[in-house]
Order: C-alpha cells, then sequence, then structure tokens
C-alpha cells in the first residue's frame, strides 16, 4: 500500500436498523484493521439491537431479527471492540458522517470509554466524490474494476472500500504519504463533535453548526443564553454532541 503508516488504520462498515444515529443499533459491524507492516486482521460480529430491524433495512442489507436473535448486543462486544481499534485511526465509506458518529454512540451507551476524537479519519467516499463523484459500488468499478457482489454486506462493503483505498493511493499522487494528509483531504470540515452540529473555526474555538445560533462561538452563546443549554440536552441530539455541550458549559461556569 503506497501510503506511510506511523500506527494501525482500521477501515469498517456498520449495517444498522435505520439511518439516525441517535436512535438507531448496529446489526453488524466489520473491522479490516491493517498494520505498518503491512499485516491485515479482519473481524466481523453480528450484533443485536434490541430492538426490531425495520423491514426497509433488512431489504438493503438482508439482515433479520431472526438472524441476530442469538448475536450479542453491541455492550457485550463494546470492550473487545474498543480495544481492536484503541491504537489506530478509523477509516470507511460515508465514515465521517454516519459510521463514526454512530459507533460513539453505541460505545456511550454500553458506558465504555473509548476516545475516537484521539485519532484522524480516512473518509474514502470523500476522496471519491471529490474525485469521481459516484457510489460505492462505481467507485468499485472505476478503481478496482471489479463489480461488487454481495453490496450491502459489512465484510463486502469493508473490503471494497479497502482495495478503492489503495487505487486511490495509487491514482493519484497528490493525497500524500501520511493518514495525516489524506485524513484532512478526505474532511468536508473539522468537526468539534462526530456529527457535525459543532465545529472548530482556525482558531480552535467550537462554534455551533445548525439552527439560529450557526456561525456563533458556543462558549459565547451558553454564557448570554444558559437556556439554550437545557433545550439541547432534553433535544434528540446524539450522545456525543451533548457531552460537549456538557463540557464547554462547565467551563464556561469555572468548572
Amino acid at each position: 500500500m503506497n501510503i506511510e503508516l506511523r500506527k494501525p488504520i482500521v477501515f469498517f462498515d456498520l449495517e444498522t436498523t435505520g439511518i439516525n444515529i441517535t436512535t438507531d443499533r448496529i446489526v453488524e459491524v466489520s473491522l479490516l484493521k491493517v498494520l505498518p507492516n503491512g499485516t491485515e486482521q479482519l473481524k466481523t460480529y453480528r450484533v443485536n439491537p434490541e430492538m426490531p430491524i425495520p423491514a426497509e433495512s433488512t431489504a438493503i442489507h438482508g439482515i433479520s431479527d431472526e438472524d441476530i436473535k442469538d448475536a450479542p448486543t453491541f455492550k457485550m462486544i463494546a470492550k473487545e471492540l474498543a480495544s481492536f481499534i484503541e491504537d489506530s485511526d478509523l477509516g470507511g465509506f460515508n465514515s465521517n458522517k454516519f459510521d463514526v458518529p454512530l459507533l460513539a454512540e453505541e460505545f456511550i451507551r454500553a458506558d465504555t470509554s473509548i476516545d475516537l476524537k484521539k485519532r484522524r479519519f480516512v473518509d474514502v467516499m470523500v476522496i471519491f466524490m471529490k474525485k469521481e463523484p459516484r457510489n460505492l459500488s462505481a467507485a468499485y468499478k472505476f478503481y478496482c474494476d471489479k463489480n461488487l457482489e454481495d453490496a450491502h454486506t459489512a465484510e463486502a462493503d469493508t473490503k471494497a472500500t479497502f482495495e478503492i483505498f489503495k487505487s486511490q493511493l495509487e491514482k493519484y499522487s497528490d493525497l500524500g504519504k501520511s493518514i495525516d494528509e489524506v485524513s484532512s483531504f478526505s474532511s468536508h470540515n473539522r468537526n468539534a463533535d462526530f456529527a457535525g452540529r459543532l465545529v472548530y473555526d482556525e482558531e480552535e474555538n467550537i462554534l455551533i453548526n445548525f439552527g439560529k445560533y450557526k456561525g456563533k462561538k458556543l462558549s459565547d452563546v451558553l454564557k448570554k443564553d444558559p437556556s439554550y443549554y437545557d433545550w439541547v440536552q432534553k433535544a434528540d441530539f446524539p450522545l456525543y454532541t451533548k457531552q460537549v455541550f456538557t463540557r464547554v458549559y462547565l467551563e464556561t461556569r469555572g468548572f
């Protein structure tokens, strides 16, 4: 692979009950860990989401309630997953907007401590959309000249994503030779949370990225309008986003 790895990178894909990162759950996760020496480790888990899988979701990934009735819950495998990715950067396809935020939510719900913000993220879809705007199957055909069999199974999508990434590195010399450079290229914004509700400005201040205070410095808003913090905590926001709000809220009060 034509890139310098100073630590492992884990490419992963989630199959879920839906697309709402606050209310939906993981039903399958596949992780491909690539070590600096080129060694690869693949792990795939079926997960009991502890909620019914909607028929429209089953129609996409083929996983039904019957398939996962005896599978472990996310909480049962959370520590094993955290240990597997603890020393690694993360990569995926549309992972910055969906897979990483949902994974962070699941770890919080499982009361498993892992700071995902400490690592770099490589979103292969962002690279692809910036270079050749299409979808995963088209990307696989374009970069690897292969048809994607078993699309929407976590393992097939994960393997295809990694193959596409290797081809992108060979095709685009300007992506860089380090994960830092590739991570920077594959990100649209510098998010302060995983859902993109909060972003950093050039001076590392956290800005609100939605609603009536969009573009405003979070600490300034919380000082002037403390009730806004209460509204966010009661509203349907991701748990990680609420944690960032809480941290800044406490800082504004000298804690």
